[in-house]
């Protein structure tokens, strides 16, 4: 008995045998790389790396777990998606936990185990962070260094493998960032699949579970966001009064007198002097003295419902969607239109991208000119307002592209395809060039030289060199005059790109960063693009400066800029207004041109851009004056989207954001 009992003590104390799970990555179905998750007894090795358009992170994990798998020591190590180096880790020993990652370090005392939330790691963590909570009586767990993760169970299915059929359940866990995370599990609580509605990460053998699993976790999302419309969309019965209110009225470029304005429905019945009369029936709501600003347009996006929300709070009730997933975006515009979530006015671009290696897995990709015309052709027919060609294109495919496509009434603009020059694409008839360095590249590369990959982003260290008076630049600049080329520069992804550096905060985020949960705020705090020493970032902060001279001397030539973010738009884009205020313009010409110029870029300017009688009712409240100080824009009080009304006091609860201005007074219609 002593011997058996022996024996089976030590087959218990036994380490578990060492284990490699694999797991895909898939970019709308197309497989872009793996995680690779080595396990021997409390020791985990991962290798996750994935490339998409050319980019994507290469990480490199270590932790070793205790016997509950929270993690006693993890290390972390690699590059970002836009290849800032990786330096990650945490402890937890004789009391103390410590960490460091991109936004700092720092250290507490801790009774007992604790959960860290990493930064810069692999999905796996995300598997941890579930089986934790879901091991703690109440779902609940304080987690370093700050935030609150709480878990729900959503619904299980069943998908067969190789290994036989799983039971997956997926989770939700929130707390932590804007917006939930969805994590899959099998019935033993080990990681199967971490989905979005455009990526999964999962178990390989079973990527049969991408498309029911990314549609279900963005039916989880939409639930979410009715929720939240249901509680704080306000509709009124009868016309709604905005009383006391000053205008910007962007042909005149000021704000008018004191005013009231009557919406109808969607659209705005009347604008009348303050203080006439109230009719019955009407609800009141109180500006007292503030400025009332149309609705502002973001015209670089690539919205998903996450943003559609924040957008519409931060004042941005219409978005130019510049490439996404069609059947995806369909279904946003869709909901958003039946007012099932809240979320702005969407033009869509028709994306079209060629193939090769680094091409980008949204939209749709094409292998000949003939596939391409008929692309945009599909395009052209589901009422698209423009095409937006890629890097993968081939550049001879451009002058048909363009003849095509105008012959269809539709715009194009683009990325200056690999190997070519903006001044090529121009010439073979763009209407817009995207990107401030898809612009400026073509002054400074090789004829050989791929635009495909990062190299993009870092060949920009040349444009300190350029003479931005010389002939390659003026030439550029004389033929978008010529021809009324517009550009969509991007400004702040590009000073946040070249100017950022770990632990510091950006000088976008400075007014906003303090009202953002805890690990938003670490995201804030860490540079985009990696650079080897401080004479490399040097060199980044000098080509932003180039940038800005260079679109000071095209604003200044009468060049139509468009202001766009590339990231998400809501408090980004309020930045890039700011950055819009450096070019040369004053605060009400800026005004104008994310209103008005905008909607007239579109041809909306029949029912958007300004607040007038017959209008459609999109514009927002803020307390003070923004002809005087543009960041009047940032403290909204209200928003008005289609004639629903918005607090975004309201709102920012609901993704762990203190609100940034009060909302007003509402008076309740009378007999």
């Amino acid at each position: 008995m002593r011997i058996l009992a022996l024996a089976l003590s030590l087959l218990a104390a036994a380490p578990s045998p060492a284990a490699t799970d694999t797991y895909r990555v898939l970019f709308a179905g197309e497989d872009r790389g793996h995680m690779i998750v080595e396990t021997d007894g409390n020791e985990v090795q991962i290798d996750f790396d994935y490339k998409q358009n050319g980019r994507g992170p290469t990480i490199e994990e270590r932790l070793v777990l205790d016997d509950a798998a929270y993690p006693l020591s993890w290390t972390i190590t690699g590059t970002t998606t836009f290849g800032n180096q990786v330096d990650e880790w945490f402890r937890r020993e004789d009391g103390v936990a410590s960490w460091q990652d991109a936004s700092g370090s720092g250290s507490t005392q801790v009774d007992g185990p604790a959960f860290y939330a990493e930064q810069n790691g692999s999905v796996y963590s995300a598997g941890l962070l579930a089986r934790a909570l879901l091991a703690d009586a109440d779902g609940t767990l304080e987690v370093l260094p700050g935030g609150t993760a709480r878990i729900r169970a959503h619904g299980t299915m069943t998908f067969d493998g190789p290994a036989g059929k799983v039971e997956a359940t997926t989770f939700e866990i929130s707390g932590l960032s804007l917006n939930p995370s969805y994590v899959t599990l099998d019935a033993d609580r080990e990681l199967f699949a971490v989905a979005s509605p455009n990526v999964i990460i999962v178990r390989q053998g079973y990527e049969s579970a991408d498309q029911p699993l990314r549609e279900y976790v963005e039916q989880l999302g939409t639930d979410r966001f009715v929720e939240i419309q249901s509680a704080t969309a306000r509709r009124f019965d009868g016309p709604v009064r905005i009383r006391n209110v000053r205008i910007f009225d962007p042909a005149a470029l000021a704000l008018t007198a004191a005013s009231d304005v009557v919406v109808n429905g969607n659209t705005i019945a009347s604008v009348q002097p303050a203080g006439s009369v109230v009719t019955p029936g009407e609800t009141v709501i109180d500006g007292a003295g503030g400025t009332l600003v149309p609705g502002m347009y973001e015209m670089h996006g690539h919205i998903d419902q996450e943003d559609a929300l924040l957008n519409v709070a931060a004042g941005v009730t219409s978005v130019r969607d510049m490439g996404n997933e069609n059947a995806v975006l369909d279904g946003l515009i869709e909901r958003i239109e039946r007012g099932v979530i809240a979320g702005p006015r969407i033009t869509r671009s028709g994306f079209i991208e060629g193939q090769s290696e680094f091409s980008a897995a949204t939209g749709e990709t094409v292998a000949t000119l003939d596939e391409a015309l008929a692309l945009l052709r599909w395009y052209g027919a589901r009422g698209y307002q423009q095409i937006k060609l890629y890097n993968s294109m081939k550049p001879e495919w451009a002058p048909r592209l363009v003849e095509e496509a105008h012959a269809l009434g539709m715009r194009v603009s683009g990325h200056v395809p690999a190997f070519s020059t903006a001044d090529a694409m121009i010439a073979a008839g763009f209407d817009e060039i995207t990107h401030v360095n898809q612009l400026m590249l073509g002054w400074v590369l090789k004829p050989d030289e791929d635009t495909r990959t990062l190299f993009r982003f870092t060949a920009m260290q040349r444009f300190p060199d350029l003479d931005l008076d010389g002939p390659a630049v003026q030439a550029t600049l004389d033929s978008m005059v010529k021809r009324g080329v517009a550009h969509d520069p991007t400004i702040g992804i590009h000073e946040l790109g070249l100017t950022a550096v770990n632990g510091e905060v950006p000088p976008g985020s400075v007014d906003y960063i303090d009202h953002l949960p805890v690990n938003a705020q670490r995201n804030e705090r860490q540079a985009l693009f990696g650079t080897a020493d401080e004479a490399e970032r040097q060199r980044y902060v000098a080509a932003f400066g180039t940038i800005m001279q260079t679109l000071r001397m095209m604003h200044a030539r009468g060049i139509l800029l468009v202001p766009g973010t590339d990231r998400g738009g809501s408090f980004t884009y309020h930045r890039e207004l700011e950055l819009f205020r450096e070019l040369g313009m004053t605060p009400a010409e800026v005004l104008r041109r994310a209103t008005l110029d905008m909607a007239a870029y579109l041809g909306q300017e029949q029912r958007l851009g300004s607040i007038e009688k017959g209008k459609l009712a999109d514009f927002f409240l803020v307390p003070g004056d923004p002809t005087r100080d543009l960041k009047a824009v940032k403290s909204i009080a209200m928003v008005v989207k289609d004639g629903t009304v918005y607090f975004p006091s309201d709102i920012y609860p609901y993704f762990g954001i203190e609100p940034f201005a009060p909302a007003p007074t509402v008076i309740a219609a009378s007999d």
